[in-house]
């Protein structure tokens, strides 16, 4: 049987050469993992019309992680640490010095709107103040207050605190690359960002903090610090400095830019074997930022016309088909990693981080979260997929097998024509 026999085919990429291969949706291989198809999109307080908040559904995330919230609601003060307890210097275990209501009202929005899950990372977005202006991403002076002050704010939304809540949000972030450059965990008046002392400093403050909250949230989980890449060197720092402590995190989490999935992978098995080899068996490995970038971070902020023209339009920009295509290849091959959940970058609506243009349209790479969405949602059972370098064979059908679905994508694979031996109930 072709390709044309099955219920839907989904085509992505295709350019110049010849493939052949073998479909078999008689071999079950699992479930398609839900939990490995989330992100940071989520409504906002203001400007979220009903069609932005269809537009999230559409694309039938699992959860929504909430860091840079603070940027995407501005005016708002919600989701940082420093906007929940403003004034350090007061008690943190006196409700009274919390601000808890934007916060309450936007992932009460997430919660009730959208469906979606919360992953909630504690700390500060990034900060672009400049090389030697930091306000936000300070070290903070005191590591035991932070901690307090977390802690407050889990007990809020977990234990009903400070008129709270009981959502049960399992999954509590520490921090967010404080190995990033000048905007995350800053000295203040310095330029550079990554020398051993500041990491030294992170390493104490990330197990002050895990040791406060586990000691009285052992049911939640607790880890990151959502690393800009998955760097050997500090999670085998961090690591040790947590047996030392005597204390585990549940997870590491970390992040990833660029134009191969497969180096997504490679970087959960390396993050598999740190652990294991260190004891963390039970560690999970979240991808908690990833996004397709076909350029370096200096041309994706260039302002000439010609590095513009080349890295906002046309097949290989940021949100061109190549994204698409690399952002259905990175789903279909995270079902069969090591990674415990993964979370596409962005978080907001619109604009290069979002997922439609300033006109309104909506980028390619949406309908790539959509489809896999739907796959979820509709095919759930994963049979054999096949993955090469470039070429990902993805079938799935449904819980009865009466639907079945394949994704090709063919991601700068070069090919034209695919031809499929297609196995369904025991036959071809």
């Amino acid at each position: 049987m072709n390709a044309k026999g099955i219920g839907l085919v989904l085509l992505a990429g295709f350019a110049g050469l010849a493939f052949s291969g073998t479909v078999d949706f008689t071999k079950v291989a699992g479930k398609v993992r839900h939990e490995l198809h989330s992100s940071g999109f989520g409504p906002m307080i203001c400007s979220c019309p009903p069609s932005a908040i269809a537009d999230i559904k559409e694309m039938n995330l699992l959860n929504a992680r909430t860091h840079d919230w603070a940027l995407i609601n501005p005016g708002q003060r919600v989701c940082d640490y420093f906007h929940i307890f403003p004034l350090r210097h007061l008690d943190a275990k006196d409700p009274k010095n919390y601000v808890f209501a934007p916060t309450d009202y936007l992932l009460k929005r997430t919660r009730d709107e959208t469906g979606l899950g919360i992953f909630f990372r504690l700390g500060t977005s990034i900060e672009h103040s400049g090389e030697k202006v930091h306000f936000n991403s300070l070290i903070p002076t005191d590591f035991d207050k932070v901690a307090e002050s977390f802690a407050g704010t889990i007990r809020h939304y977990n234990k009903g605190w400070a008129d709270g809540f009981n959502w049960g949000i399992r999954y509590w972030e520490i921090w967010n690359e404080p190995d990033g450059h000048n905007n995350m965990w800053c000295e203040p008046n310095e330029s550079e960002n990554n020398d051993p002392a500041r990491r030294k400093k992170f390493v104490r403050f990330f197990t002050t903090v895990l040791k406060r909250l586990k000691s009285e949230f052992p049911e939640i989980k607790v880890g990151g610090p959502a690393l800009c890449s998955m760097r050997a060197d500090y999670f085998t720092d961090l690591l040790t400095a947590c047996k030392e402590a005597g204390v585990a995190p549940d997870f590491i989490s970390w992040h990833y830019y660029g134009d191969n999935p497969d180096v997504m992978i490679a970087s959960a098995e390396k993050a598999r074997e740190l652990c294991d080899s260190l004891g963390f068996n039970q560690c999970e490995l979240i991808l908690n930022e990833w996004h397709y970038l076909g350029c370096s971070w200096k041309e994706l902020r260039d302002p000439s016309p010609e590095i513009k023209k080349r890295v906002w339009s046309g097949p290989a920009s940021h949100n061109g088909i190549d994204s698409a295509c690399f952002t259905l290849s990175a789903l279909a091959k995270f079902q069969t990693s090591k990674l415990g959940q993964a979370y596409y970058y962005g978080c907001r609506h619109d604009g290069s981080w979002g997922y439609k243009g300033a006109d309104n349209n909506k980028f390619k790479v949406w309908y790539a979260l959509k489809i896999f969405g739907d796959i979820i949602r509709d095919t759930p059972v994963l049979c054999e997929p096949s993955f090469s370098e470039h070429l990902v064979v993805f079938p799935t059908k449904s819980a009865d097998g009466k639907a079945q679905r394949l994704l090709v994508v063919d991601y700068r694979g070069g090919k034209s024509e695919i031809s499929l031996d297609i196995c369904r109930r025991g036959r071809g």
